[in-house]
């Protein structure tokens, strides 16, 4: 409830998530509420630790002052990511969004190797932890806001689809398990004189050392530049299909610029013999269309295709029939037939899994066997030009 009043309150025209001022305003209502929360609980913390003489209260303190940092460069971030594209950056500077979800990343994970040092250093040299009632129970209240943050940055992290408010949504929650261990071992102090403190403050500091690596994986992956979202792709390819005379599609491929910046190519097929002019028409319909209901940019590069012969229809059924044999090949297209009688010679690409092409000796004896194949059933065939490809994400 708390969490609709704010964004309510504070966002203008909320439900337009697509709208990049609009994303950036979730992104500072975010990081502005990240920064009071955290601040407000490192105080509590703080103040409780010192009070206490407890190391894994103090490292508990120092991870919530780490996270109004990062909360701090999240806003950065997403004010940088929506600066204008300009001559060095032909396509924005979004992916500038996946480089902050490093760095708070790395943050994380730099708290957490300092205090599995300090809690070691407890052990070795255990000194008492004072137990009072006020600071357990203003330890307890600093776990519901905790997890109501994570709460608040996973509901915004996915309605605007931001890795940078995933990866702090998923750190909080994080926090909200280091915070009850903190919570226990404190309770368990009073009744010990064991070093518990100092065991605790290394397994809260090796959860903060991985909730940072987990977060680092999670974001290296759009950088590297990974597939590309199944939906997205069966609504690009859906929609071209749905366009007269556009009678196959391949070549799909989708570049990721950073969240709400994306950019796509598309290879289409067309009949050769319809005038130009209209299957231009066409086409340009499609893009602007289909760019605007998916919010990216989409090129569509026309192929013909030359369908108007029994000739080249028996071929092609021919080389259809084939390739079903060959499990590594997903489909074929751009296939045409050039020349006649004994020079005749057929030329199409083939999509192959990556697995394949990553092998350059297991690609090369596919395309030997296709076309031995190929040979046995037509052997008037003078060249046989084949391509494998495959459809990816840069």
């Amino acid at each position: 409830m708390f969490s609709n009043f704010l964004i309510k309150r504070f966002v203008k025209d909320y439900d337009n998530v697509s709208d990049v001022k609009v994303r950036g305003a979730y992104a500072n209502l975010a990081g502005i509420v990240g920064i009071i929360t955290n601040l407000m609980l490192f105080i509590i913390k703080l103040f409780v630790g010192l009070f206490s003489n407890s190391v894994s209260i103090l490292a508990d303190a120092f991870n919530n002052l780490s996270d109004a940092a990062s909360s701090i460069i999240t806003i950065v971030g997403f004010k940088m990511a929506n600066k204008p594209a300009d001559a060095e950056h032909p396509f924005g500077h979004g992916r500038i969004e996946y480089i902050t979800a490093m760095i708070v990343s790395f943050m994380v994970m730099l708290v957490g190797l300092q205090f599995v040092k300090t809690s070691f250093q407890k052990i070795i040299n255990p000194t008492p932890v004072t137990f009072e009632l006020w600071p357990f129970i203003l330890l307890l209240i600093s776990i519901g806001f905790k997890f109501w943050l994570s709460k608040f940055n996973k509901s915004i992290g996915n309605k605007i689809n931001s890795s940078t408010l995933k990866a702090t949504a998923t750190d909080a929650m994080g926090d909200v398990f280091t915070s009850t261990t903190v919570v226990i071992s404190f309770l368990i102090c009073k009744f010990t004189t064991l070093p518990i403190d100092g065991y605790i403050g290394i397994v809260v500091a090796l959860a903060i050392v991985y909730s940072g690596f987990s977060l680092i994986k999670e974001t290296l992956s759009p950088l590297l530049g990974e597939p590309p979202d199944p939906v997205l792709v069966s609504d690009i390819t859906d929609m071209v299909m749905s366009y007269d005379n556009i009678t196959g599609i391949h070549d799909l491929i989708v570049h990721n610029y950073g969240p709400g910046r994306i950019m796509a190519s598309i290879h289409a097929e067309i009949p050769s013999n319809i005038d130009i002019m209209e299957i231009h028409h066409i086409i340009d319909t499609a893009e602007r269309e289909i760019s605007k209901k998916l919010n990216i940019y989409l090129v569509i590069h026309m192929d013909p295709i030359c369908v108007d012969t029994d000739e080249i229809v028996e071929a092609r059924n021919m080389v259809k029939d084939v390739l079903k044999k060959y499990e590594e090949v997903k489909s074929f297209h751009d296939f045409r037939v050039v020349g006649d009688h004994d020079n005749k010679n057929l030329i199409f690409d083939i999509e192959v899994c990556p697995k394949c092409l990553a092998n350059e000796n297991r690609s090369s004896q596919l395309l030997s066997n296709i076309e031995k194949d190929i040979r046995e059933k037509s052997p008037d065939i003078g060249r046989l030009g084949t391509a494998p490809t495959f459809s990816g994400q840069g």
